[in-house]
Order: C-alpha cells, then sequence, then structure tokens
C-alpha cells in the first residue's frame, strides 16, 4: 500500500501516519523529520535549509527529491510506504512519477487555517531527544521540561505564529494544487480532521480499505 498524505501544516499528517505506520506496518517518510536531522547534524546542508525554514518558505524540489529518491530506494519501502510531507509541489508530485513510483491512494486532510494556528502555535519540542508535545491536547507531565529525559522544551521557529501564517500561505499558493492534481487521477480522498485523532483515523481506515 502506497500512500500519500496531504494537508495544511498542522493538520495532523504525521500524526495519522504514524497511527498508519503501527496499524499496517509499513514505513513513514517523513521529510521533515529527515530535513531536521540534516539541521541537527550542522552540515552545510542542514545550515542552509534551516535558513529557508525559519524564514517560512519551502525547501527546494531539488533537495527533496534528492532526499525522497534514496529513502525510498531502501528494503523497508518495498512493501509499501506512507509519505508525509512530500510530495509539495506539482513539480515533486512529476518527479515521484517520474521514479516509476505508482501511488494508490492519496488522503488530504482538511482543517481550517484557524484551528490550525491554533493547533500549531501550542507544539513543543524537547531541546533533548526531540520528543512532541502540545500545550493542550498532549502537555508533558512535567510542565515546561520533557517527561521522557528532563530536557527544557522550546518552540520550533517554524511554530512561531507569523511564521505559521506564512507557511500557511505558503501551502495555499503551492500545495493545494496537488489536490487538483490527484482527483484528475482519481485517487484523492479527502477527510475531516476536526473532530480529534481517533474520528480522523476512523475515516482514512474507512477509505484505505475500502
Amino acid at each position: 500500500m502506497k500512500i500519500i498524505m496531504l494537508g495544511a501544516p498542522g493538520a495532523g499528517k504525521g500524526t495519522q501516519a504514524e497511527i498508519l505506520n503501527k496499524k499496517y506496518g509499513i514505513p513513514t517518510i517523513s521529510t521533515g523529520a529527515i530535513i531536521r536531522e540534516a539541521i541537527k547534524s550542522g552540515s552545510e546542508l542542514g545550515n542552509k535549509v534551516k535558513a529557508i525554514i525559519e524564514s517560512g518558505n519551502l525547501v527546494s524540489d531539488d533537495i527533496v527529491i534528492e532526499i525522497i529518491k534514496k529513502r525510498l530506494a531502501e528494503k523497508d519501502c518495498e512493501n509499501g510506504f506512507i509519505l508525509d510531507g512530500f510530495p509539495r509541489t506539482v513539480a515533486q508530485a512529476d518527479a515521484l512519477y517520474d521514479m516509476g513510483i505508482s501511488i494508490d491512494k492519496v488522503i488530504s486532510i482538511e482543517v481550517d487555517d484557524d484551528d490550525i494556528i491554533k493547533r500549531l502555535s501550542g507544539r513543543r519540542e524537547c531541546s533533548g531527544c526531540r520528543s512532541t508535545y502540545h500545550v493542550d491536547s498532549k502537555p508533558s507531565a512535567k510542565g515546561d521540561d520533557c517527561e521522557k529525559c528532563g530536557a527544557p522544551l522550546t518552540i520550533r521557529p517554524d511554530d512561531e505564529p507569523e511564521t505559521i501564517k506564512k507557511r500557511l500561505d505558503v501551502y495555499h499558493e503551492q500545495t493545494e494544487a496537488l489536490k487538483d492534481y490527484y482527483e484528475g487521477k482519481k485517487i484523492l480522498h479527502k477527510v475531516c480532521g476536526s473532530n480529534g485523532i481517533e474520528a480522523t483515523t476512523k475515516s482514512i481506515v474507512a477509505v484505505l480499505e475500502n
């Protein structure tokens, strides 16, 4: 099963991809996670990507495509995968097609912008082990510190309110067109992402198993 998760930043793609990963036993390929590792490494590429992300812009297609191409060639992707955060543009979708990869279903998680701003501005990330929390829906048992390792929690630069608004503008301008792209291929399925994690999962599973 080869799945693409679509949706604005903060719509819940990562959360749902993690759930599907456990349910179906296929890997989640998150460009965000791969890119954050590059940033953490302090490499030349990582520093370049860091500057792009902190300004609220998208990493260039050629960098992202190269990252994805290498990852999908790994053995654990033979029986399927879940793409979270890729493609983000029609050019990236075309590049995926050019790799000879056939996608089974594209899930678009639909959430209003106002709800997304509230969600993202409440996200916190551990400065040590990188575990993620949310001040409302998933607070740390240790308050402002990570309940797993005790390191201080931080707000990612791309979760600052002004950056969130810019990220949403970029999504609407560049990524939302993918819905039309995949609808044309008759593999797009829209699900509501505003009614809680369990309800969203139920809707997605219904799509995947029908």
